[in-house]
């Protein structure tokens, strides 16, 4: 009885050798047979492997708005806290100009209502040397004080704000003010359009500081308040 021939028994792992006994070279797979499983270490990534998206790490922060001369927009907050810095300078020297006409007018008037009759009563203030003596005093003294006010603003936020696009409280927080188009140069008409809408804008329409300054957050995208749009002007944040 004849017996069928024997061949060599294939490798582990690994495919069946070819005719003759001899095992295929390495990395040569016949077809129909599947490639042994490679092993990795932990971590391990081949070349040009990028891990799916849900593999992804947190996105890191988004980088800050450009002006359209390539400058970061100062941000909500760096704007307000310069405008609580120069409102407060501003009032500080208002009220060291006018604080010693208010002092002597305020004397004036307890002194003249404290006044006694030898029997000891109260003298009957008379209402026309009150008015002329008191009130209409008063009323010039707060019509002078709004003057003087808004004359150095004028000169605080338009003169000294041209000169270099900074007011004390930009400069702290490292912001300018810039025109819109990076051709262009800071000039009069410009702060002075900002300083109408800002300040005598926003004093005479009801709220209008508030929708002024707010506009910011949703404005795009230089995140302009209005009177930045009305003078066409941005800022920005600058690193000196």
């Amino acid at each position: 009885m004849t017996q069928p021939p024997s061949y060599p028994t294939p490798p582990v792992g690994g495919p069946p050798p070819a005719a003759g006994g001899v095992a295929p070279p390495p990395g040569q797979i016949p077809h129909g047979y599947a490639a042994p499983p490679q092993y990795a270490p932990p971590g391990y990534a081949p070349p040009g492997y990028a891990p799916p998206p849900w593999h992804a790490g947190p996105p890191g922060p988004l980088p800050p708005p450009l002006s359209p001369g390539g400058q970061p927009l100062a941000s909500f907050a760096d704007r307000l806290l310069a405008w609580l810095i120069d409102t407060a300078l501003a009032s500080a020297v208002s009220l060291v100009l006018f604080l010693p006409f208010f002092v002597i007018l305020w004397w004036r008037m307890v002194t003249e209502m404290g006044r006694t009759n030898p029997d000891g009563s109260l003298v009957a203030p008379d209402m026309a040397t009150f008015f002329l003596e008191f009130f209409l005093p008063i009323m010039l003294l707060q019509l002078g004080f709004l003057v003087v006010t808004l004359g150095f603003y004028w000169l605080y936020h338009v003169e000294y704000l041209k000169r270099g696009g900074q007011t004390v409280g930009k400069k702290v927080l490292n912001l300018r003010v810039v025109p819109i188009d990076p051709t262009r140069t800071l000039d009069r008409r410009m702060a002075g359009r900002r300083w109408l809408v800002q300040y005598l804008g926003g004093s005479l329409v009801p709220a209008g500081v508030y929708v002024d300054g707010l506009w910011q957050l949703w404005d795009k995208p230089w995140q302009q308040c209005l009177h930045d749009k009305f003078a066409e002007t941005v800022v920005v944040k600058v690193s000196w």
